[in-house]
């Protein structure tokens, strides 16, 4: 199951860099296909310019009575190259194709032939001993094929921009649903044996008052109660009240360290001795410090430290749970809270996904991986608004 679960996500990273490289591909390949076209059309109309231009001293140098057709259909033909012709002085002698201001006419002209001269030169047209100058520049449509890549790339990105949030929020929302079911449909099935457990425990009491250890079954099974209880919650809006951040944090320390090796010392380590007060739902934050606990002590082989270290910043209180366990590769910082993601070799990868959820929905504060090394250890970091008392 873990292992299948760990591929399934490489597989699905993997595969998003496959789609990413595709795009980019086919951009590339549009780019170089688009820019050959367009720099064949602007040979073509480089061509059409000089055949327009020859047109034009054919038609000064015309012989009365020979035949115009031809040469006023090519000037006239060139309806979306925009051309001016000057003088060696650089005075408009006409324009065409060229949309003019209703003022700065003048201004307008020589801004326009100080940009064309600076792309290309000048097609020299004589006549007798005078010569004329044209400049041309790109029409719209070979300016709108430059820019086509660049539209495709913002199109392309944009799909792929909302097909990522559609996707993400359908994936989440139905993760969601199966996260919440479970868990309901989990804390409906233990709440008949646990009521059944309480009712043994009763009667064990009555027959072996004597016996401690029926007393220790007796908190294990409230405990038990306390775990369905927290199932139950998800997917509802928990009751948040202002309650000691110290004592809940020493009530599951205190649980976890009677339940775990002694190889293991969990230790809590506050500013003050004055309590920090917060709105907290006490048993599902509970479950978050057991839960980081646990996959700590898995984490160390049952043997090391764990320090849980609180402090204010500003209008917040850290919470920092430091282990000296095997670490976390700094690659897989974020995956750690995707349901379904485990080193485990038994479990189902949804302790982080849970804790993050508690954390950042139910409580509105941030809890992630603020440092880890390989071999040395790993600090999880809860930020939480604190209130005054």
């Amino acid at each position: 199951m873990t292992f299948n679960i760990n591929k399934l996500y490489e597989f699905t990273r993997h595969l998003k860099l496959v789609f990413i490289f595709f795009a980019v591909g086919i951009v590339l390949a549009s780019t170089i296909f688009t820019n050959r076209l367009a720099n064949s059309l602007a040979a073509e109309e480089k061509k059409k310019v000089e055949i327009w231009a020859e047109a034009i001293r054919q038609s000064v140098l015309l012989q009365e009575g020979t035949n115009t057709d031809l040469i006023v259909k090519i000037i006239e033909g060139n309806t979306t190259i925009p051309i001016i012709m000057v003088d060696a002085k650089n005075n408009v002698i006409s324009s065409l194709n060229i949309i003019e201001p209703k003022t700065h006419v003048t201004e307008f002209y020589s801004n326009e032939i100080t940009r064309l001269k600076s792309k290309r030169p000048a097609i020299e047209i004589k006549i007798d001993e005078t010569t004329q100058y044209i400049y041309y520049d790109e029409s719209l449509f070979l300016k709108q094929l430059y820019y086509f890549p660049y539209v495709q790339l913002g199109v392309i990105f944009v799909f792929l921009l909302v097909a990522f949030f559609a996707f993400s929020g359908t994936k989440k929302a139905e993760q969601n649903q199966v996260w919440v079911g479970l868990s309901k449909e989990t804390a409906h099935q233990l709440g008949t044996p646990i009521s059944s457990l309480l009712a043994w425990v009763d009667l064990l009491k009555m027959r072996h008052s004597e016996d401690k250890l029926i007393g220790e079954m007796e908190k294990d099974v409230n405990r038990l109660g306390i775990i369905a209880e927290r199932f139950s919650k998800i997917g509802s809006k928990p009751d948040l009240q202002m309650v000691s951040l110290n004592e809940t944090l020493d009530n599951a320390v205190n649980y976890m360290a009677n339940r775990t090796s002694q190889k293991v010392v969990i230790q809590c380590h506050f500013p003050t001795e004055e309590p920090v007060f917060i709105n907290l739902n006490v048993p599902l934050f509970e479950w978050v410090i057991e839960n980081l606990c646990k996959n700590a002590i898995d984490a160390m082989n049952g043997i090391g430290r764990i320090d849980i270290n609180v402090f204010h910043k500003n209008e917040e209180v850290i919470v920092d749970v430091k282990d000296t366990g095997k670490g976390i590769e700094k690659g897989k910082f974020k995956v750690v809270f995707t349901p379904g993601f485990t080193t485990k070799k038994r479990g189902w990868g949804l302790g982080l996904s849970l804790a993050k959820r508690i954390i950042e929905e139910y409580h509105g504060g941030k809890i992630f991986v603020k440092q880890s090394e390989v071999n040395a250890g790993t600090t999880f970091r809860i930020i939480l608004k604190v209130i005054s008392k």
